[in-house]
């Protein structure tokens, strides 16, 4: 589906990947309905695109599902239509071991993650069926493929919106619906604080560990991902990390789960 003219709604538009999406998209001469559940990252998202009467802001919380519900006719009642929908938003646990997370963390993960995307889906998908061609975009995680060690629960619900997306693509395919699921590897944003997670490490700490692991921005990771929504791609990697460890995983995957571990391992004992 190609963006021009056409009407986005970006769930975790108040930055990172979400934010980086929407201005992109903007840039492709789409109008953006951005999401986020801070108004001034929506503030600053809004300040960084100049884009007028294309970027319409909603402060939503897409756990809340009648929110979301209301979100759908707001949408409509700004821009007339919609045409797509990218959900990007999204949070990782704290950095600890199954045994050691606590059942308020393993919820808001997963309602935030998958309810939260399961809500969004639900919403707007009415909408997307009326439209000559639309377009379905869900944001998992080289995680949903891949066991993380102590970010189990956020790679099950990445894992779980991974099957949800193949199976709505499956479910569409005799539909003007596509349906595309994005796979990113490490991308440089602030997902830890953005989720309010202590990472276990000073600035300093994070500096050097991010230094170490070449990591995909977010501009780049726009990019492709809108590269992908536009070439109706069903799968979208992101970073050569995603698309590596991908096949890894296929081949040889008790091999693939310990080089991951090896790599993660000192910041899972830095977090007990």
């Amino acid at each position: 589906m190609k963006l021009e003219n056409k009407t986005l709604v970006v769930t975790g538009g108040g930055n990172g990947i979400g934010r980086q999406v929407v201005l992109e998209a903007l840039r492709r001469g789409a109008r953006v309905a951005a999401v986020d559940i801070r108004q001034e990252s929506l503030d600053e998202t809004t300040a960084l695109a100049d884009a007028g009467d294309r970027l319409a802001t909603f402060v939503v919380d897409i756990t809340d599902r009648a929110a979301v519900e209301r979100l759908a006719g707001q949408v409509v009642d700004r821009f007339g239509s919609v045409d797509g929908t990218v959900n990007v938003a999204g949070i990782i646990q704290p950095f600890v071991r199954l045994a050691d997370l606590d059942y308020e963390d393993i919820e808001r993960v997963v309602n935030v993650n998958l309810w939260g995307t399961v809500h969004v889906i639900k919403a707007f998908l009415p909408l997307l069926l009326a439209r000559p061609e639309a377009h379905v975009t869900n944001v998992s995680s080289m995680g949903g493929f891949l066991p993380v060690p102590g970010q189990t629960i956020y790679g099950a619900t990445k894992a779980a919106v991974k099957l949800m997306s193949e199976g709505l693509y499956a479910e569409l395919l005799e539909t003007d619906v596509g349906v595309s699921v994005v796979f990113p590897g490490a991308v440089s944003t602030d997902i830890g604080a953005n989720s309010g997670v202590d990472m276990g490490m000073s600035e300093e700490e994070m500096a050097e560990a991010a230094a170490n692991r070449k990591s995909t921005s977010p501009e780049e990771a726009a990019e492709i991902i809108l590269d992908g929504i536009e070439s109706d791609r069903l799968h979208i990697y992101v970073g050569g990390d995603s698309k590596m460890m991908n096949l890894a995983n296929r081949v040889a995957p008790k091999r693939a789960t310990h080089l991951i571990y090896s790599q993660m391992k000192d910041l899972l004992d830095m977090s007990s």
